[in-house]
């Protein structure tokens, strides 16, 4: 289970990043006392426009930002006081992370597998089974360079899960990707949902959120919205989508802001 508790982060600006911001304060907060829970066998969505903070968020729970305010335990573990510990139940997806151009899929795997401390015979047979998942073995001796967006990712994709990770959090996973290949991604998300994992995706494409996620939060300007099922949100929306209710709470937050 991922449980964040009135999760806040805060960053200092420089001279030229206020100027690039135009503004005079010198700190920004990315996010502003979110608190959510995922648990087992579920997909929770964080969902928001870019800069929303859903980036930061799975920055914190991966253990890579510590936060400013709040706390995040992972598997009963604290991301600050048991990062080691948090980080051997976990893998951390996003687009920022990129695999080595200059070696294959089937090398990345296999040190990564060691990396974690796994046997030989584990690794060949976690390998087996996530380059037959993502259809990986017809270019798994090329060079990460050599692939396609497509191929990059699920190679990324097969990789981080080579240690059979509890937790799954996936930033933006089917960024770029075209609809194919981003089903392949949503389709094994829900088996690792099925497995009993705990899975957090964010992602800004509502269509995509509301097929695939069983619980989700919305945060727009570092703050959380709203949060529960899908039929939840649309309730307390009175909105028939999914995208139709993230538009009118977007709304409602600016009407709010403007009149603070």
């Amino acid at each position: 289970m991922i449980q964040i508790n009135n999760l806040s982060k805060v960053y200092k600006l420089s001279a030229k990043k206020m100027q690039e911001l135009k503004t005079r304060n010198p700190e920004k907060i990315a996010v502003n006392g979110i608190s959510l829970e995922a648990k087992e066998g579920q997909i929770y969505g964080l969902l928001g426009p870019n800069g929303a903070g859903k980036t930061t968020t799975l920055r914190c729970v991966a253990t890579l930002l510590k936060p400013s305010e709040g706390d995040i335990k992972v598997c009963g573990y604290d991301t600050v006081k048991e990062g080691e510990k948090v980080r051997d139940c976990i893998c951390f997806l996003t687009n920022e992370i990129k695999l080595d151009p200059n070696f294959t899929a089937d090398y990345m795997f296999t040190f990564f597998g060691r990396l974690h401390g796994l046997k030989e015979d584990e690794i060949e047979a976690r390998k087996n089974e996530l380059f037959d998942a993502f259809g990986i073995n017809d270019f798994k001796n090329k060079k990460i360079e050599e692939l396609s967006t497509g191929m990059k990712q699920k190679a990324a994709i097969a990789v981080s899960l080579v240690h059979d990770p509890k937790v799954v959090i996936f930033d933006e996973p089917t960024s770029g990707l075209d609809i194919i290949t981003a089903r392949v991604v949503t389709d094994y998300l829900k088996k690792l949902r099925d497995d009993g994992k705990v899975v957090i995706v964010s992602t800004h494409i509502m269509s995509e959120a509301e097929k695939l996620c069983d619980c989700v939060g919305i945060i727009i300007d570092g703050k959380k919205v709203a949060e529960g099922t899908i039929p939840e949100i649309l309730e307390e929306t009175g909105t028939d989508d999914l995208e139709d209710a993230f538009f009118k709470l977007y709304s409602e937050h600016k009407s709010e802001e403007a009149v603070s």
